[in-house]
This record gives C-alpha cells, structure tokens and sequence, in this order.
C-alpha cells in the first residue's frame, strides 16, 4: 500500500493504517520528546495525539503531487 492509500485508509478511521503511519513517523516524535535532553513522556503523549489529529484534518487534495 502506497503512503496516499495508507493516508486515506488512517483518515477513514481504519486503526491499523493509523498505527502504521505512526510506526513511520515514531522516530522523528521520539527526537523531539526531549526537553534539554531528557525525554519527556509528558510531551511524547502530546506529540503523538497532535500527529493524530493532523492525520484526520490533512487534505491530500490540492497538493503538488495530486496536481500533476
């Protein structure tokens, strides 16, 4: 499954497309869920439920890609 399907299936809801575009992305919210160096569970949480919610509110139509 190509990232525009898996996008579309995560934003239908489908839990195991959200999951696996987290498992895509989990690293770069890992980096920045350190304050001064130490990872912070406070702000790994709040990184990964704003992921979430841009999941649900990016629109894919309209972008570079889907124009050409």
């Amino acid at each position: 499954m190509n990232f525009k399907e898996l996008l579309m299936k995560a934003k239908q809801g489908d839990k195991g497309a959200r999951e696996e575009l987290f498992l895509m992305y989990r690293p770069m919210v890992l980096s920045r869920s350190r304050i001064k160096g130490i990872f912070s569970e406070d702000l790994y949480q709040e990184l990964s439920k704003t992921f979430v919610s841009c999941i649900e509110q990016f629109s894919i139509e309209g972008t570079e890609n889907e124009q050409k």
